[in-house]
């Protein structure tokens, strides 16, 4: 008897919309769509506040959960807000 050594695929996450976006490109989006100031006034941290950039705030999110899933979440409120528009 012997045990298939290789492990089975992860499961498909058709139902999460953040599966495959990497953060550098949701960052991206939400600064096109809503541009630095925006997003300061959305999510008070200061990366997005003093000398913003794309480097800076991954650097900054990578290491801040709470603020990570705070930036997941207005992207995503971002997609169903343009879903809704058409």
């Amino acid at each position: 008897m012997s045990i298939d050594s290789a492990t089975p695929p992860p499961p498909k996450q058709a139902r999460n919309p953040l599966h495959g976006i990497t953060l550098e490109a949701v960052v991206t989006a939400l600064e096109a769509h809503y541009g630095w100031p925006g997003l300061a006034q959305r999510i008070n941290i200061r990366c997005f506040a003093s000398d913003p950039s794309v480097a800076s705030s991954l650097k900054f999110l990578r290491k801040t959960p709470w603020a990570r899933d705070k930036v997941e979440s207005l992207y995503l409120y971002m997609l169903r807000e343009q879903k809704r528009r058409g």
